[in-house]
C-alpha cells in the first residue's frame, strides 16, 4: 500500500517545464611542452515538457570553474622608500579559473537573489567568510583584477547565442598558465532573473609528455630534479659561452 501511494504521488508531480542538456567540443585538455591554450566549444538545447512559455525571454549562463584552494591577498605599502607587505587577507576557498559567458548583459539574466544562492558570478564564487577587515572587500577586488590580467578570471557578457530560446552555443578560451586538476562546466537556466535548471559536467586537466616527467620529478624526487635543473643550466651557459667565441674568432 505504501509504495503505490509513493508511486501515485510521483505520477501527481508536475514535470519540469525547461531543462538544460548541454555537450563539450572536448572534455578533456592535455598541457603539453608547447600547450599556448585552448577553446572549448560549449553547446546546447533546452528540453521542454510544454510548449514554450510566455513571458521574459530564455537566458543562458555558462561558467567553467578550475580547482579551488585557499589564497592569501597580501598589500604593498611604500615604507622608507621600500616597498614592504604591510597587511594580508586570506581567503577560504578561490577557483584558479573561472569564466562566464552569459546570453545578455548581467543584469538582464539573474536575480541578485539567485546569484547569492547559486555562486554564478566571479565575486561570488570566491568564498571568504570570516573577512573581518573593513577593507576586506579591495583585497577580494585586487584579486579578481590579478587574475583578470593573467586571463585567469573572464567575464563573457552577451557571448552566448540562443537561436529561438531552444538551441545555444559559446566558446571559452582557456590560458596558457592552466592549474591541472578537474574543471567544472555549468549551464543555468534563467526567465525573469529566475534560475529554472541547472546542469554540469566536467573537464579534465592533465599535464601529459615531457611536462607530466617533470612536475613528477620536481614532486617525487626533488634532489634529482634540482641536480638536473643545475646540469642543464651549466651546460646551457657554456654552449652559450662557446658559441660567443667562435663568433668572435
Amino acid at each position: 500500500m505504501f509504495r503505490l501511494l509513493c508511486l501515485l504521488l510521483l505520477l501527481a508531480l508536475p514535470a519540469q517545464g525547461e531543462e538544460v542538456v548541454a555537450g563539450l567540443s572536448q572534455d578533456s585538455v592535455q598541457i603539453t611542452t608547447n600547450f599556448d591554450g585552448s577553446e572549448i566549444l560549449i553547446f546546447g538545447a533546452v528540453k521542454r515538457a510544454a510548449p514554450l512559455p510566455d513571458g521574459p525571454p530564455l537566458q543562458v549562463i555558462v561558467t567553467v570553474e578550475g580547482p579551488t584552494a585557499p589564497i592569501t591577498i597580501r598589500r604593498k605599502d611604500k615604507r622608507f622608500g621600500i616597498w614592504v607587505n604591510n597587511a594580508a587577507v586570506e581567503v577560504d576557498e578561490a577557483p584558479s579559473y573561472y569564466a562566464v559567458a552569459t546570453s545578455a548583459p548581467w543584469e538582464d539574466v539573474i536575480l541578485d537573489i539567485e546569484d547569492l544562492r547559486h555562486r554564478v558570478s566571479i565575486d561570488r564564487a570566491i568564498r571568504a567568510v570570516g573577512l573581518e577587515r573593513e577593507d576586506g572587500a579591495d583585497f577580494i577586488e585586487a584579486l579578481i583584477r590579478i587574475k583578470e590580467s593573467q586571463n585567469a578570471y573572464l567575464n563573457a557578457f552577451g557571448a552566448v547565442e540562443i537561436s529561438e530560446e531552444t538551441l545555444f552555443k559559446t566558446s571559452i578560451k582557456l590560458p596558457a598558465n592552466l592549474t591541472e586538476g578537474d574543471y567544472t562546466a555549468r549551464f543555468y537556466l534563467t526567465r525573469g532573473g529566475e534560475v529554472l535548471d541547472v546542469h554540469e559536467t566536467s573537464i579534465d586537466v592533465s599535464k601529459v609528455g615531457m611536462e607530466q616527467f617533470l612536475f613528477n620529478l620536481s614532486r617525487q624526487q626533488p634532489l634529482i630534479y634540482g641536480l638536473m635543473s643545475l646540469a642543464i643550466a651549466i651546460f646551457a651557459g657554456w654552449a652559450a659561452s662557446a658559441v660567443f667565441r667562435y663568433i668572435r674568432l
